[in-house]
């Protein structure tokens, strides 16, 4: 499959409750691939997107959560239109509610409709432990 120039840099979790944060191995090399979170606290799922072509570009970002069976316990998106050589960094949460291992997993398609991926997906794995 053929990937559009728009590309993924980075990808960040930022915590709401101490703003502390994590970048996926996925893109960024060394860092760590595995987050740890509390039961009841939220996280903002971010990527960095640029539109490196000369025309606008409408897009999907999908932010998909699955437990340990494969379960998706959460599905969101946000849609927009990116101008050649805009930057955007679009963020959706999520919070917890009960402990274990989850991916989640971000697309960024064209658009809800038309699943023509924009960029590779990325994923990382939280472990969600009680609330401290």
């Amino acid at each position: 499959m053929k990937y559009r120039s728009l590309v993924i840099f980075g990808l960040l979790f930022i915590l709401t409750a101490n703003h502390a944060y994590a970048e996926s191995q996925v893109i960024l090399g060394d860092k760590q691939k595995t987050m740890s979170l509390e039961v009841g606290k939220q996280v903002q799922i971010t990527a960095d997107l640029r539109n490196n072509q000369d025309i606008e570009q409408d897009f999907a970002y999908i932010v998909q959560i699955q437990n340990e069976d494969g379960v998706t316990v959460s599905l969101s998106w946000l849609t927009g239109k990116l101008v050649p050589a805009q930057s955007f960094s679009p963020a959706l949460s999520w919070t917890p509610d009960e402990t274990g291992e989850y991916v989640a997993t971000i697309f960024v398609w064209e658009s809800i409709d038309n699943p023509s991926a924009l960029s590779p997906t990325l994923s990382l794995t939280l472990n969600v432990g009680p609330s401290v």
